[in-house]
This record gives C-alpha cells, structure tokens and sequence, in this order.
C-alpha cells in the first residue's frame, strides 16, 4: 500500500525509502559533537548531505547521547534557530529534533516542515503545538527513561510489545484531536533505554510495529549496539550502520535517519534495483 508523509510544505512519497541526513549543531553528540557548530558549518555539511542525496535534513540543538545534561532553551535556540532560517531557504524538507514546545514552535512558524521528538510529544504543551498546527509532520519516538539514566535502567518485559503499544497510546490523542495520520511517523528508539539484545529483537520484528499502518523511521546510525556486534569505535560504524539502515527497510521501514548519507544512499540504490526488477 503506498504511503505518504505529510509535512509543513511538503508531501513525502514514502513507496521509496527516505534518507534523512543528521546535522548536529551541538558541542557533544556522541558521534561528531561540534564538527558543524555555527550557522557556516551547519549549513556547509548541511549542503554536502544534500550532495550525497539526502531527502531530509534533521536539525539539532541538544545531544540526547546516553547520560548528556539537558540544555536550556534560550541556548537551544541560539544554536538552531539562526541554522533553521538558512535550511528553510534550501527548498526541502527540513526537521527539527526537539521536545521542547518553545523551539517547536519557533521553528515551525519559521517554515520548518517536521517534528522530530525523542519525547513522543509528552512534554508538556508538546502535544498542543503539533494539534494547532495545520500540517506539519510529525515522528513520535518511543524512549525508556530519560537521556540522563536511560543507561543504567534498560526496558524489562516484551520489548516489541511495549513499543508499539506505547506508540499507539502516545498516537491516539492525536488522532482524536484532528491530526490526520498521514502526518505521522513511529520510530522505535534504537538505543533510547534499551539493551543491545532488544534494539537487534526490535528490528528483526519491525513487522509487528507496521501492522498498524504507521510509517517507520529508524534510527541506527553509529549507535553503541552496532559497536557492540562489530567491536569498532563511533568514528568506525559507517559499514554496519549502513548494514543496519537496509535490513530495516528490507523488513519494513520507509525513512533512515543517518550520518553517513552518500554510502546510505549507495546501499540502497542496490535495494531498489532488486525491487524494481522483481515487480
């Protein structure tokens, strides 16, 4: 069945995999913390990911690596809001990665096109903001804990179970608020409070998570699970993250958020090679 995302300017066709590129304009994400602070580097790496032939752009302002401090809002709003006002001007659709009301706002009244909270929209006034706007896009996250301890309290119980029927609690009071679904995206949180077994168990499972119709974003790229299977380092996980962004979509899911783009993107022109040839 095809699918499509509906965003603030755009409508996303999501028969074909979506690669959503990361731009960190934070001093310390686990991966390439402060490699492209600033508006200048922000939107030179911002550029090249279009280059390389991303879709998306994801835009941040706080790491939420394990054990990261929280950051005030006045300064995630210096950090994001000046890079958001150049990006909007790129012409495609732009995300914001943040829970905080008062940077989803700013930005969406900037022009920026998708929600992107590790929150799932349970902060509060979150929520409000999403239902009030007229058509952005939205993913809702599933996180166990919080950033600060999520590493010392990992999930217990049914992993696949509990994700997805926390995605449909945190899904339904905006579904009963108006928000078509279209503008409605699940991502599973790889690494948000859960061990390496249940990340691997969530994604050799996806199905479970596409039974009701909501598009998957998943998240792998460099993440400590591939670390720990592969022994390599964070600067050294670009061929099992690639590895990772296509057996998600080989079992389900319509949108990868990545680091590395060009070789994502390589990847899956294979896949989509064997895909079409098999119709």
């Amino acid at each position: 069945m095809s699918q499509q995302w509906q965003t603030s300017r755009f409508i996303l066709n999501l028969d074909k995999p979506q690669v959503m590129g990361i731009v960190n304009v934070t001093p310390d994400s686990f991966s390439d913390g402060g490699q492209h602070a600033g508006v200048k580097g922000a939107m030179s790496h911002a550029e090249k990911l279009l280059r390389d032939g991303a879709h998306i752009l994801d835009i941040g302002g706080e790491s939420t690596r394990p054990g990261s401090p929280a950051v005030p809002l006045q300064q995630e709003l210096e950090r994001v809001l000046p890079v958001l006002a150049e990006a909007v001007k790129l012409q495609v659709p732009i995300s914001i990665d943040t829970y905080k009301p008062e940077v989803m706002r700013e930005a969406l009244d900037m022009g920026v096109d998708i929600v992107n909270d590790i929150w799932a929209l349970r902060q509060p006034g979150a929520r409000e903001t999403i239902t009030a706007h007229p058509g952005c896009g939205v993913c809702l996250m599933h996180m166990h804990a919080t950033p600060q301890n999520m590493h010392l309290d990992h999930m217990q119980g049914n992993v696949v179970t509990d994700v997805r029927d926390f995605l449909v609690e945190v899904t339904a009071p905006l579904l009963k608020a108006g928000v078509a679904r279209e503008r409605i995206v699940w991502d599973y949180g790889i690494g948000f409070g859960k061990s390496v077994a249940q990340n691997f168990a969530l994604l050799a499972h996806q199905q479970s998570l596409l039974e009701l119709d909501f598009p998957l974003l998943a998240g792998w790229s460099r993440k400590g699970s591939l670390g720990q299977v592969s022994g390599l380092s964070v600067d050294q996980r670009m061929i099992p993250s690639v590895a990772a962004a296509l057996l998600a979509v080989e079992r389900g899911a319509r949108i990868v958020r990545v680091h590395d783009v060009k070789e994502t993107v390589d990847a899956l022109s294979v896949w989509q090679a064997m895909q079409d040839s098999a119709i």
